[in-house]
């Protein structure tokens, strides 16, 4: 399967998560999140852009537990609160954030 931003074709799985990280870029975190009814703000920036450093750093996804918990070490325990995250991810953070910034589907996610 495939996305068609621009021009550039994207592949994606059947969940319409990225098969290759590298071809992330912020115009196609729009669109992912345009296909999910999310409206990116600088909150959900932060949030993508803490989960892409997470995994790039760590070479892992984390679960639900561990991905709030390093968002509270890391942002402050406001932005790790599951209904603050839950505003921004009305379907599921995790699974969402990454979707969204161009990530694999984190394993403890179905």
């Amino acid at each position: 399967m495939e996305l068609v931003l621009h021009g550039i074709r994207v592949a994606i799985n059947e969940q319409g998560f990225l098969l290759d990280m590298r071809d992330w870029n912020e115009q196609l975190a729009v669109h992912l999140a345009d296909i999910e009814g999310i409206v990116l703000t600088e909150a959900h920036w932060e949030i993508l852009h803490f989960i892409r450093g997470f995994y790039l750093e760590y070479k892992y996804l984390p679960n639900a537990r561990v991905f709030s918990k390093a968002i509270k070490n890391q942002l402050g325990a406001d932005k790790a609160n599951s209904r603050y995250l839950l505003k921004l991810f009305p379907e599921g953070p995790l699974k969402y954030s990454c979707k969204i910034a161009g990530l694999p589907k984190p394993p403890s996610c179905m």
